[in-house]
């Protein structure tokens, strides 16, 4: 049986005798166009046996049955390779993936995967599995133990090996991971989908969505074990990996409560700026009749420790969470509240700190607020615009003043970001709130000539402390160096 076919659609067939076994497959190449000289425009270029080697190597590798072509040698005295009589297999003719996990030894794993991802490094962890019921597939996934230099190139596909049955698909399938993922490497060996499959049929496949969603499982579950029976490796992948996955929250919903659970951030409680406290081990450690799991956002590690609004929770010795990624404004929009317990940020609001507060701590502060209530409403009246309301701090204890956002307002940080990458941010006017114990605001007097100095004075250093940039910088030195240079006459 002779079948032919130009391509367009259509073909023939015609019986015809055949005095051996087998089957011949012929393909013909399309003519070079006129002028061509490169590799990359000639067909011709493809008959080469380099280059049918390569292509076969880079697409059948893995098929189960050998493919074979001649041996070719150098000739010295014709000066090139020539083909001789002898066969030689040019595909492995095997898939690692395929075996049963009980056959591969450790050096095994690790030697593939610096084939599929071409890095030096050995991996940190791997997970292989194959996949039985609404779709069928094997999945041999690594997590690498260093970030790659385009991880943050939105614009750079990322991606594992998409296999069909054990033929090559796709180099970097990247609807088989969600985007959160995208630092996974390995391969996916697919026994349902079409061996024609295309980046438009991934995007509408069920069996992709079925695979998408049984690969994102089996990471967090890896990653899950890493964090609980190998800490110091989780360290290592969360200090490489820990911003991609705090994308995941925005992201993927239906894997929230997992994702939460592996995050990790700086704290309080210790005096590094490694991100290694959980938000179970937090929950484990807040005082009796705590309600809210504390943060505090800010630009880097030191900005966030040092920040005012933290004075009266140390004080108390109270647990803040330190966060200093810009990705974790974007992610607290969606972490609203983790085990029932709401996150609530320290630079928002009215600070009430609930059963954590004493009566006489609250009775003393309402004595305080009503003693200062002209000081502040003078302020306020000083600073017009500028601020939303001025009032008496409960969080403040060594410092003068500082700003916080009201209730439903982005934060100042988040504000900053915004700017910082272009973008419009909310109007946002803070509220000042003055510590009355401080001695730089117990010395103002209400008939003072240089009230609306010392006002603007309290704002601006309230704007720096949170790592805001002053509107009126030369102002602020100027009214700075005539408070230095009168304290330094009185004296």
């Amino acid at each position: 049986m002779r079948w032919e076919s130009e391509g367009t659609g259509e073909f023939t067939i015609e019986t015809i005798e055949r005095p051996a076994r087998g089957t011949d497959v012929i393909l013909h190449l399309r003519p070079d166009p006129e002028g061509a000289t490169d590799g990359e425009t000639r067909f011709s270029s493809l008959l080469s046996a380099w280059e049918l080697r390569n292509i076969v190597r880079k697409y059948s590798d893995h098929v189960s049955l050998p493919i074979r072509m001649r041996r070719e040698e150098w000739d010295k005295e014709k000066s090139e390779y020539v083909t001789l009589d002898d066969w030689e297999t040019v595909n492995q003719a095997s898939a690692l993936w395929s075996r049963s996990k009980s056959e591969i030894d450790e050096d095994q794993y690790k030697a593939f995967y610096k084939h599929v991802s071409h890095d030096n490094a050995d991996p940190l962890a791997w997970t292989h599995n194959r996949v039985e019921g609404r779709s069928e597939y094997t999945q041999l996934l690594y997590i690498p133990s260093k970030a790659p230099f385009d991880l943050w190139d939105r614009q750079q596909k990322h991606g594992v090996k998409l296999y069909v049955r054990r033929v090559f698909i796709m180099d970097e399938a990247s609807d088989l991971l969600p985007s959160y993922l995208r630092f996974v490497r390995g391969v996916v060996d697919s026994s349902d989908l079409p061996l024609n499959v295309s980046r438009e049929i991934l995007q509408e496949s069920r069996d992709v969505k079925a695979i998408r969603e049984g690969c994102s499982r089996r990471v967090l579950t890896l990653l899950e074990d890493l964090a609980e029976n190998q800490p110091d490796k989780y360290a290592q992948f969360w200090s490489e990996f820990g911003q991609v996955l705090k994308e995941g929250l925005g992201e993927d919903f239906s894997q929230q409560e997992k994702l939460s659970r592996l995050l990790r951030f700086a704290s309080t409680a210790t005096d590094s700026n490694d991100q290694t406290v959980s938000l179970d081990t937090y929950l484990a450690r807040m005082k009796e009749g705590q309600e809210h799991i504390y943060y505090v956002t800010g630009d880097t590690p030191a900005a966030a420790r040092n920040s005012p609004h933290l004075e009266v929770f140390r004080k108390k010795g109270i647990e803040v969470l330190l966060l200093t990624d810009r990705v974790d404004e974007w992610m607290l929009s969606f972490l609203s509240a983790y085990q029932e317990k709401p996150l609530m940020s320290v630079a928002r609001g009215g600070l009430d700190l609930g059963k954590l507060a004493d009566e006489e701590e609250k009775k003393q502060a309402e004595q305080v607020a009503d003693e200062f209530k002209p000081l502040a409403e003078r302020i306020k009246s000083s600073l017009g615009e500028r601020v939303k309301d001025v009032r008496i701090s409960n969080r403040l204890t060594d410092s003068p003043c500082c700003l916080v956002s009201d209730e439903g307002e982005i934060s100042g940080h988040l504000e900053r970001l915004l700017k910082q990458a272009g973008q419009s941010a909310p109007d946002r006017k803070p509220i000042l709130e003055i510590n009355p114990t401080h001695p730089l605001v117990s010395r103002i007097q209400l008939d003072d000539p240089a009230f609306d100095d010392w006002s603007a004075l309290l704002f601006d250093q309230a704007m720096l402390a949170e790592g805001g940039q002053l509107a009126d910088a030369p102002g602020f030195v100027r009214r700075m160096n005539a408070m230095l240079l009168a304290a330094a006459q009185q004296r």
